[in-house]
């Protein structure tokens, strides 16, 4: 352990880190105009025309790109530098920005120009978010990454906190151009943060994964994996219901609220006001419950917001319950983050924070137009009370999918599994590859071992196995052979990597039940 994680873990220690700290820094300001152009843009959509539904369309055109790029964004994020991507997202929400900004500048926005650039803004956060994910279990610890993640909150709800209601100003002053021109300048500070990092490159002995094959990877990971599935579960349910308050608050603000622009800035203030709250507070709800109670505290919490919005009209009341939103959303949102960054290994990482953000913005922008053309035909105050409702419903996915704790998964390499002795050469993409490995098992233990290695067959593929089986010898009942078949022989070498010290526990488990006087024997067949 170094100097550093030695010392005691707090709620600041992430910024004892150089590279994190930097990060960090840059992340607040680029933030901040980001926020300002959020406000800035909803606002001159809601000058350029009264329809709920195109308003509620600029926080689809934001999430809408997840769709396109954020899986193929996972998968390179895992086999390219992630520096150079890095630098290419952010260059990418820069120009669009700079775009958008001349465009409105010389008066020529209309509502779908302004959609148009909204949404090459959100392809460019959508294939920054994973990469920018990913990275942070690499810059801290293991203990603190809890932290980290809070710590990013903290960066984005300062902004959040600030930027809106300095956005308001701004917009009232000089006009939503200047607004989006100080967003394109945040960008560079990231950029400059990110192009003096002397990051050493990752190297491996194996082959980098093609893109296709790594997104299926990454695919049969999610699919395969518990722990991931129920956090992209509880991240959808959640998303699909709480969304309508983002999608909707606008609308309330300006027709039913008559909050002006520095007004219409103090609500998105408020909320990320709570959120500074919700990240000061987190380290104590996290040694006081599971992650799974503050998940659900946090959506009652919000869907009590939502309610809020829904029935009242005192604007101070309203700015308080925003508050308490914003903790709780704080709150919420980053339990489902370190759920899924601890929830899978290095290797497919950012893959899994691919598929995670899929849930979350692809949740965003389906939802969002739903509860905008509820609102267009039932009114906005029946779309927020039937979305707090169903917030409320969807408390009961705990029972079905509940969140790990992330200390309980080791998913460090273990690097058990024996060299190959192979005799003739092999092409990297020679296969398919058979593997065969035969156990003895006491006839007394018959039903507990088939047990044990169906649990290990989740992990045969999730690592890499097309197929798999396990065949009992039907005249030598004590003898069973498990069967798995991958892709390629550089695709089993992989898997090799890809065990986990968790994983070796459910191998060892299952190799405890074997009789004979040798290991069980393991064969490797190739196709010809």
């Amino acid at each position: 352990m170094s100097e550093i994680d030695a010392q005691v873990v707090s709620a600041w220690s992430p910024l004892r880190h150089a590279v994190f700290r930097s990060l960090w820094t840059a992340a607040v300001f680029s933030n901040l105009g980001t926020w300002m152009q959020n406000m800035a843009g909803v606002w001159l959509m809601t000058s350029l025309t009264s329809s709920p539904v195109m308003i509620a369309l600029m926080q689809t055109a934001t999430s809408l790109p997840v769709f396109l790029v954020v899986l193929p964004s996972g998968a390179l994020a895992d086999i390219v530098d992630r520096r150079k991507m890095l630098l290419f997202t952010q260059g990418w929400m820069c120009a669009a920005a700079a775009g958008l900004s001349a465009l409105t500048l010389l008066g020529a926005t209309t509502p779908w120009p302004l959609l148009a650039f909204t949404f090459a803004l959100g392809l460019g956060s959508a294939m920054n978010m994973p990469v920018w994910q990913a990275l942070i279990p690499g810059l801290v610890s293991r203990e603190e990454l809890p932290y980290a993640v809070a710590l990013n909150g903290v960066a984005f709800n300062i902004a959040r906190a600030v930027g809106p209601a300095l956005g308001g100003i701004l917009v009232a002053m000089a006009g939503p151009g200047p607004v989006f021109l100080l967003n394109a300048v945040s960008f560079t500070g990231v950029i400059a943060v990110i192009y003096r990092w002397d990051r050493p490159p990752q190297k491996s002995p194996l082959p980098a994964e093609h893109v296709v094959g790594a997104i299926r990877a990454g695919t049969r990971y999610a699919v395969h994996s518990p722990e991931l599935r129920a956090v992209l579960a509880r991240c959808l349910i959640f998303i699909a219901s709480g969304s309508a308050l983002w999608a909707l608050m606008p609308v309330v603000a300006r027709q039913e609220l008559e909050l002006g622009s520095t007004g219409f800035g103090a609500l998105f203030g408020c909320i990320g006001m709570g959120a500074l709250i919700g990240a000061a507070i987190l380290p104590r709800l996290r040694q006081q419950g599971s992650t799974d109670s503050v998940v659900m505290a946090g959506t009652a919490v919000w869907a009590g917001t939502i309610l809020v919005l829904a029935l009242v009209r005192n604007v101070g009341f309203v700015y308080a319950a925003m508050m308490a939103g914003g903790a709780a959303w704080m709150a919420t949102m980053a339990s489902l983050t370190v759920s899924a960054q601890t929830a899978a290994p290095s290797w497919v990482q950012a893959r899994a924070l691919g598929f995670y953000t899929l849930a979350f913005q692809g949740s965003m922008a389906v939802s969002s137009a739903i509860w905008g053309i509820i609102a267009e035909h039932g009114g906005n105050s029946l779309a927020l009370v039937a979305a707090a409702v169903a917030s409320l419903i969807g408390l009961s996915a705990a029972a079905r999918w509940r969140l790990k704790p992330d200390t309980d998964l080791d998913l460090r390499p273990s690097r058990h599994w024996p060299e190959h002795s192979v005799t003739t050469p092999l092409d990297p993409e020679d296969g398919p590859v058979l593997v065969t490995v035969e156990y003895r098992i006491d006839l007394k233990d018959a039903i507990e071992f088939v047990s044990a290695v169906h649990a290990l067959a989740k992990i045969r593929r999730r690592d890499g196995a097309r197929q798999w089986g396990l065949f009992r010898d039907l005249a030598d009942p004590s003898r069973y052979v498990e069967t798995f078949i991958v892709e390629s022989w550089v695709e089993h070498l992989r898997q090799h990597a890809r065990v986990t010290v968790a994983d070796r526990a459910v191998e060892d488990r299952v190799r405890a039940f074997h009789v004979g006087e040798t290991p069980p024997v393991v064969s490797h067949l190739i196709y010809q």
